[in-house]
């Protein structure tokens, strides 16, 4: 590239960041001729809208000529699969952009290879910007990428989206379930931990390019390839380097990893404003309750004493018919014909719980017939349950989850056709409710999924008896998950089953007695399923921007119904207190952040100095 054409960019970036702009925007580079429709491009921008950030698409040729068109940014992701290939003159003006101040998430293989689809000499072209050497295929041939459980230390998992229970244990000195390493805890601040998996007794192991050399930059994860996340500064800017496949895992069922490197790079390395995914900004979590068979008859009588019954509301999925293993065992909790039941599920209901359906008429003949190819009968099950459901409740059926988390990408279709908007789902463990994709593809328009929380690796009671966890421990999880909840203001889902929880009367007390007190201090609640999901479809009709002029910001927000209970992040440490200027809403002070909670009405603005940069 010519200094003079290196100088016009540079130039013509200065001049853009004196201009009025969307100050808040990430630009996704994307090679020439990439639909911004394509599903690898789908999992960032569904991502980016979930964790209420302003990602915006761009073509590489655009990007290399600033003087046409791009706006103001506030940092450039480089993304993984989709941008593998890339020309010299666009990493050159890459490079050019970093070092004149831009930020840069660089994700795993985006531009390892040249627009003829070879690997560079010994190591990546951008290793420099990086600040370690990978893609050695000269040097490791074979051994270039290397799986492997990457580290984290208990310092960085403050900042992070990662919820207790996704790593383990939990704090120092603890000792672990059977069958698992806790190692040495010598200090809280260096623990290291994994990510755990749901089910399997292994931690999750992740490719990425062995990497050779000294960081001289702040390591976030680790591994024995080496650096697998870090971050690097490079003249007056800085990179984001995350040596993972964030964008094939999230359409793979493994979106955690790309959240909460997106919100990372986005709310800690550059301060950007957000958009809350919870009404009000106050965090909480769903209880699911499944209710598989007549086994939870009792304990259902039971629970109606417990403290439990005294908050929510929860939600509770019902396998509706007459059988549970096979077809003629009676051993179904027999909605349509039994009183008890019916009983039991209108008093819940009068308790303000919402009611769902739990996969299909029989649990465990349904489940087992999950993998047989055997989808007609498959889907007269799921409408018999439904319409049980609605015929006891008098309500529609909005809400599903899958008898043994066994869940089919054509289910999430049928649902959605249905009227369902919520599931519950045993992929993308960790996270929030989401828009999940499964085989790279997205499942559905308006439904969303909602992953289970779990401790290591179990998520219902009766799991972690089996697995040996110990009450102590399950109570230490269930108040960190809350805490979390309430922490990040966000929401995930914890489940069980009725008769699984009777032997932790006192852990379920010590939990209901926690969030009772941070119902009352107005910082965490209970949301249903289908709640939330009605709430989040609301939230993606918002229309908001930023604008920059010197050093005031501007977020001006339109609704087609209403802003209500819509909330944004400001933080604290790079702005002053908002003021309202059009239309109506609410700023309180939280910790390191304004929040802006917007009354009725369908257009709002507020302003806001910056008072230091990130």
């Amino acid at each position: 590239m010519s200094s003079i054409l290196l100088a016009l960019i540079v130039g013509s970036w200065a001049a853009r960041d004196r201009a009025t702009g969307s100050a808040d925007r990430l630009l996704l580079l994307l090679p020439d001729g990439t639909s911004f429709s394509d599903p690898r491009v789908g999992v960032w921008l569904d991502a980016a809208s979930e964790e209420g950030l302003h990602v915006v698409p761009v073509h590489d040729s655009e990007f290399v000529r600033p003087l046409f068109g791009i706006t103001q940014c506030a940092g450039i992701i480089l993304p993984d699969t989709i941008h593998r290939t890339a020309g010299d003159v666009f990493l050159e003006s890459i490079r050019t952009f970093v070092g004149s101040g831009g930020r840069l998430m660089l994700v795993y293989d985006a531009g390892t290879l040249s627009l003829a689809g070879r690997y560079a000499a010994k190591w990546s072209r951008l290793s420099d910007l990086v600040g370690v050497d990978y893609a050695l295929y000269d040097a490791l041939g074979d051994g270039t990428i290397l799986w492997d459980a990457p580290r984290f230390t208990h310092d960085l998992v403050q900042h992070l989206d990662i919820p207790p229970g996704k790593y383990y244990p939990l704090r120092a000195h603890a000792v672990a379930a059977p069958g698992r390493s806790v190692g040495s805890f010598s200090a809280t601040a260096g623990t290291e931990y994994h990510l755990t998996r749901y089910k399997f007794g292994e931690d999750l192991k992740y490719p990425s390019f062995v990497t050779a050399g000294d960081y001289s930059g702040r390591v976030l994860f680790r591994s024995a390839a080496g650096i697998v996340a870090g971050e690097h500064s490079y003249g007056r800017g800085s990179v984001l380097f995350v040596n993972l496949p964030l964008g094939y895992l999230k359409g793979n069922t493994d979106g955690l990893p790309l959240h909460v490197f997106l919100k990372y790079f986005a709310a800690q390395l550059l301060s950007l404003p957000y958009l809350a995914s919870v009404p009000d900004g106050v965090g909480g979590l769903v209880l699911n309750w499944h209710v598989d068979s007549n086994a939870a008859i009792k304990p259902l009588q039971q629970l109606e004493s417990w403290t439990l019954s005294q908050q929510g509301p929860y939600t509770i999925h019902v396998t509706a018919g007459p059988d549970d293993v096979f077809l003629g065992d009676n051993k179904g909790f027999d909605l349509d014909r039994n009183p008890l039941s019916q009983e039991l599920i209108r008093r819940y209901l009068g308790m303000g719980q919402e009611i769902g359906s739990h996969g299909g008429w029989a649990h465990d003949y349904f489940a087992s017939r999950m993998g047989a190819g055997d989808r007609d009968n498959l889907v007269g099950l799921l409408s018999l349950n439904k319409q049980a459901v609605e015929r006891v409740t008098g309500k529609p059926v909005r809400s599903y989850s899958a008898p043994t988390g066994n869940h089919p990408a054509w289910v999430t279709d049928w649902l959605e056709a249905h009227g369902f908007i919520a599931y519950y789902f045993t992929g993308d463990t960790g996270m929030g409710p989401t828009q999940g994709y499964q085989d790279g593809v997205r499942n559905g328009q308006n439904i969303w999924a909602f992953p289970t929380a779990h401790l290591d690796r179990a998520a219902a009671f009766e799991e972690m008896a089996r697995e040996g966890y110990r009450n102590s421990e399950i109570n230490d999880w269930l108040g960190a998950l809350t805490e979390f909840a309430v922490k990040h203001r966000t929401v995930r889902l914890v489940y069980f089953h009725p008769p699984g929880i009777l032997d932790y009367h006192d852990t379920i007390d010590s939990w209901m007695r926690q969030t009772g007190q941070l119902r009352q201090e107005g910082v965490f609640r209970w949301y249903t399923m289908a709640g939330l999901a009605d709430f989040l479809n609301a939230r993606k009709q918002i229309r908001w921007k930023t604008v920059r002029r010197a050093d005031r910001l501007t977020v001006e927000a339109i609704h087609p119904s209403t802003l209500a209970h819509a909330a944004w992040l400001v933080p604290a440490g790079r702005y002053s207190e908002p003021v309202i200027t059009s239309g109506a809403a609410d700023v309180r002070r939280e910790h390191d952040d304004w929040i802006v909670v917007a009354k009725e009405g369908k257009e709002m603005h507020f302003e806001t100095q910056l008072v230091s940069n990130p």
